[in-house]
């Protein structure tokens, strides 16, 4: 079984620029950024069968990934980034 990549830079391919920005210039991104990366990496382990849970744990954690990435893109959309 192949595993899709859910780190903002395979998600959000177009924003790089914004997302290095944010990283280096908001707190609260980057801790928003740092918890939905460590959310992703269990959420993984997860499907690749390294931890074993209940599929109900699995479900609540992709629903947090989930919802950090909608505060993280929001955010990133507001970003006004020089051409």
């Amino acid at each position: 079984m192949t595993l899709e990549k859910h780190d903002l830079h395979h998600e959000f391919p177009d924003l790089k620029d914004e997302i290095h920005h944010l990283k280096l210039n908001d707190n609260h991104f980057l801790r928003l950024f740092n918890e939905y990366h460590e959310v992703d990496h269990e959420v993984n382990r997860i499907e690749q069968g390294v931890e074993n849970t209940s599929d109900e744990y699995l479900e609540g954690k992709k629903k947090q990934r989930l919802k950090l990435k909608d505060e993280l893109f929001f955010m990133l959309k507001k970003v006004k980034m020089p051409a």
